[in-house]
């Protein structure tokens, strides 16, 4: 007699550190709160370099505002789009440990090289006073090559760390049980707390101590810390759960492509009963068996050749040659979010801001609590703080409200969070605007126009309104993003989510570098809009063209928005229904 799944002893898709199946008892659960360590340090660490980086460019290493602004953008940038090199990695060659192993050691790595890098003093240009006489001597090719080398290392170990941590844990718990499911629910729910709590600890005892004790200090805490979790993580290895590895969604995607392009020459049959599908796929091959049968829809044809079967005869089944329907059919699901993905990335732009001009802002005006005196990258506080605030008031006030209102059970849908995100991003580059030209008002007033280095009588809680904005803006547009993702994703390319969420961060960023590439070199030196000297630019045209574009992004998006119908709506045409773990995404 079979034992109910909730009885059973072992696992059938799960095994342990031996490659034998895993017990149910001895294995995975709350085992992998060693894994939110390993998350939390990672956050503590590329939080704790981004943040700050742009006063360490500046003020040590003496490179411009524009190419400061640019080099944190790219870093960012490329730590979060190498996210998607790290699942593929996870997902086709090493499996979730290994990656994270092996990915957190690089981390640690790059990390360790950028102490070394702020610790020896031939590896940094001399001191300078950047007052408006002294010439700064900039970086070296050497020197800026080291600094390079140790910060796309540690964006590199970033991206493999980011791509497996959460999956991994998502590993530990059974989601056929319902007692597991929920303690799954938790570690989630945990998850995201440790993120944020290493968010603060980067944005405020980590900025301090880099500022008052020195750079080396700041970042060997973090390189020490990542290896701390690093063996914390490893310590756990004889109670993980291993799962097989299932190949990158990515793949799939690859493969439809490539099989609808062999056979572009060829006539589209009118019955869908001529296209390869599930049903002829054989009993066990690849587990195509165990997938949801998806109806045939009419969009996006030019992808229905992959799924012909051959006029001449059988043909050996092959994923670049041939696709079931239901395959062809995932991907258009991910082929119909591509809009959507694409008018979220704009966000991200506004959101670079705040690592950049925002703190160059910052560290021209009054931080001083009585004695105290903030450091400039330490009014990310407030943006991390807008964050954890607005989802306990959107959970107990908003959702409440929208239920009544719109009818709905869920209360905002995933598409209308993301448009009060992308509405927020508007309001908060108007403030941003505007408090620079208060800013410049004041700086003129005064006659400090042309000292880049004088304390303008203004305090910099006026940036707080921007940080708030912004932070408010992406605790709408990140879950909303991330619910959308999951919703629409088909069930075998879950962990793509994740990927394709970050990689609209990733392009945010790497867009942010473009436009203050282009901008400073359309605008010259004789009124250049983003120069050295911010008390003699016009950061606030910048910030006034990210809020025009982002007005563009948002009536594209709602065009969009409008145009698109849920994957469960399509499937309830169709007569289809989910099932029960599907439909827990809905």
């Amino acid at each position: 007699m079979t034992l109910p799944i909730t009885q059973e002893k072992t696992l059938h898709d799960a095994w342990d550190y031996k490659g034998r199946p895993a017990e149910r008892s001895k294995t995975g659960g709350w085992t992998s709160a060693m894994i939110l360590g390993v998350e939390a340090c990672e956050r503590l660490t590329t939080l704790g370099i981004a943040v700050n980086l742009m006063t360490y460019l500046t003020d040590t290493m003496h490179l411009g505002n524009a190419t400061s602004a640019t080099t944190v953008t790219n870093f960012l940038g490329t730590s979060f789009m190498l996210c998607l090199l790290g699942g593929f990695v996870a997902d086709t060659f090493l499996g979730r440990y290994l990656t994270i192993g092996i990915f957190a050691t690089v981390q640690a790595t790059g990390v360790t090289i950028l102490t070394i890098s702020t610790a020896i003093p031939s590896l940094r240009p001399p001191k300078c006073s950047r007052d408006r006489n002294a010439t700064c001597t900039p970086a070296s090719g050497i020197q800026l090559t080291v600094l390079y080398l140790a910060l796309y290392l540690t964006a590199l170990g970033t991206g493999g760390l980011k791509s497996s941590v959460s999956g991994f844990g998502s590993d530990q718990f059974d989601d056929s049980d319902p007692d597991e499911r929920s303690r799954m629910t938790n570690f989630f729910n945990w998850f995201f707390f440790f993120i944020n709590i290493g968010s603060l600890g980067a944005v405020t005892i980590l900025v301090y101590i880099q500022d008052k004790l020195g750079r080396e200090w700041g970042y060997g805490i973090c390189a020490c810390a990542i290896v701390m979790a690093l063996v914390v993580f490893l310590s756990g290895t004889r109670r993980y759960r291993f799962k097989e590895l299932v190949g990158s969604p990515l793949t799939q995607i690859a493969a439809v492509f490539v099989a609808a392009c062999k056979k572009r020459d060829m006539k589209l049959p009118s019955d869908s009963s001529l296209f390869f599908n599930i049903d002829d796929v054989p009993e066990g091959f690849n587990n195509k068996n165990k997938k949801l049968k998806l109806p045939h829809s009419k969009e996006f044809r030019f992808l229905d050749r992959a799924a012909i079967k051959n006029p001449s005869g059988p043909e050996p089944i092959n994923k670049w040659n041939i696709a079931t329907l239901t395959d062809v059919e995932e991907v258009k699901l991910v082929v119909r979010m591509v809009p959507i993905w694409a008018s979220t990335i704009i966000f991200w732009t506004v959101y670079a801001q705040m690592t950049t001009f925002s703190v160059s802002q910052a560290t021209t005006m009054d931080r001083h609590i009585g004695k105290f005196q903030i450091p400039p990258a330490s009014l990310t506080v407030f943006f991390v703080t807008t964050i954890l605030l607005t989802i306990p008031v959107y959970d107990r006030l908003i959702v409440p409200i929208a239920k009544r209102v719109l009818k709905t059970p869920q209360g905002l849908t995933p598409l209308q969070r993301i448009a009060v995100g992308l509405v927020l991003s508007i309001v908060s580059m108007t403030a941003a605007a505007l408090t620079e030209l208060k800013r410049l008002r004041i700086a003129s007033s005064n006659g400090l126009t042309d000292n880049p280095t004088a304390q303008i009588p203004l305090s910099v809680f006026w940036l707080v309104p921007q940080f708030l904005f912004v932070g408010a803006g992406e605790a709408f547009t990140y879950i909303g993003q991330l619910d959308l993702f999951l919703r629409e994703c088909p069930e075998g390319m879950k962990t793509m989510s994740t990927g394709l969420f970050l990689s609209t961060l990733s392009l945010g960023f790497f867009i942010s570098s473009l436009l203050v590439t282009i901008v400073h070199k359309v605008t010259g030196n004789q009124k250049p809009w983003l120069p050295d000297n911010l008390n003699r630019g016009r950061l606030y045209n910048f910030y006034w063209l990210l809020m025009i574009l982002s007005c563009l992004n948002l009536g594209i998006y709602l065009v969009f928005a409008k145009w698109y119908v849920y994957k469960d709506t399509r499937l309830a045409d169709e007569g289809i229904e989910l099932d029960e773990t599907e439909s827990a995404f809905h």
